[in-house]
């Protein structure tokens, strides 16, 4: 486990099998399969292959992924945010999730906005897509309130349903 960003009240840390517990309540949270999708992940062995095949695979093979996004004070683990690098999206996407008893109150802001910083500053990228789901009007209004700028309405590969592609450019 590395601790990659920290902010004044979080800090966003690689993913480890250890947190599969933590992953498998948010991966089956309602607001993330109607808001992102359903992984289809139902045990703890599927989410620590989940992580292993995803954020750990991820940050191992290209320097970044989703992290585990904790609370500085208790090390409470609070949900994901972080990079993806999807074969459907030209560009590299911010993506994050909070379980609903987090949200509403500025973190998930507080770590896209670190995001940002450091993909930039730390690994060079000039531009990033967000996706959201047109419906989900929190997480469109938090691309929006850091600068992302909607350029689509697409159907991504795999998918059935319109998803919003946004554009950030540093």
């Amino acid at each position: 486990m590395t601790i990659i960003i920290t902010t004044e009240r979080l800090q966003l840390r690689t993913l480890t099998t250890d947190d599969a517990a933590f992953y498998l309540a948010l991966v089956n949270d309602p607001s993330f399969i109607e808001n992102i999708r359903d992984k289809g992940i139902r045990t703890l062995d599927e989410a620590r292959t989940d992580i292993i095949n995803g954020p750990m695979t991820s940050q191992e093979k290209i320097g970044f992924s989703l992290y585990m996004v904790e609370r500085k004070e208790d090390a409470q683990p609070i949900g994901l945010c972080g990079l993806i690098k999807r074969e459907t999206l030209k560009n590299v996407d911010i993506g994050y999730a909070l379980l609903p008893q987090f949200t509403g109150q500025g973190y998930a802001k507080e770590a896209a906005s670190a995001t940002l910083e450091y993909a930039n500053k730390h690994l060079r990228i000039t531009k990033l897509a967000g996706i959201t789901s047109p419906e989900n009007s929190a997480s469109n209004k938090l691309l929006q309130s850091l600068g992302f700028q909607l350029e689509a309405v697409v159907v991504l590969e795999g998918e059935s349903r319109d998803t919003n592609l946004y554009g950030y450019k540093f």
